[in-house]
């Protein structure tokens, strides 16, 4: 009976032997898809605005070349002068205490910045990033103006944008020092 185990025992002795022996050699080479990325390709992805205006690129645009480029490029989606469309409204008069809260950029966003930081990442919606800085500039300064909240014809830059009040800028608690 002895000599029946034996085998059994030096074939389950192999048998882990070579399932270790298999998991301690070097994997498989992959596919070889793509390419390595330099940190020269990172940097087109490092396109994040802060509340204080760092990121912000060189480039200017003023209101009107802002109305022209809306004109062309939004109202099918934000509706004429920002209000109505499909996508959410651009321009809300209601106070945000009230029963039906317009959570607009004039009334609800806390830093002009931020509204610059969201054109140049995501719209157009059927071209996201595909917007000049000058462009994306001049768009920020139309839709300010129709909030009220610059005057017709400001010009906005990467000096100018991170001055802006805006209404609701106390309204959310702040999760980074104001002097970073």
């Amino acid at each position: 009976m002895y000599m029946l185990r034996t085998p059994h025992r030096i074939i389950s002795l192999m048998t882990l032997c070579l399932c270790l022996s298999g998991s301690l050699a070097a994997p498989p080479e992959g596919p070889h898809l793509g390419k390595p990325l330099t940190p020269a390709d990172l940097e087109g992805f490092d396109i994040h605005v802060f509340p204080d205006g760092t990121g912000l690129p060189e480039g200017s645009g003023n209101t009107e070349t802002g109305a022209k480029l809306y004109e062309a490029l939004c109202p099918s989606c934000h509706g004429p002068q920002g209000i109505g469309g499909s996508a959410g409204e651009l321009v809300g008069r209601s106070p945000l205490n009230g029963p039906h809260p317009d959570q607009s950029v004039g009334n609800y966003w806390p830093y002009a910045t931020t509204l610059f930081d969201f054109i140049r990442r995501s719209m157009p919606l059927n071209a996201p990033r595909s917007l000049s800085s000058d462009q994306v500039y001049a768009l920020t300064a139309y839709i300010l103006e129709i909030n009220g909240l610059i005057t017709k014809g400001a010009l906005l830059d990467k000096k100018s944008l991170p001055t802006i009040q805006m209404p609701n800028r106390d309204g959310f608690i702040r999760l980074w020092p104001e002097n970073r």
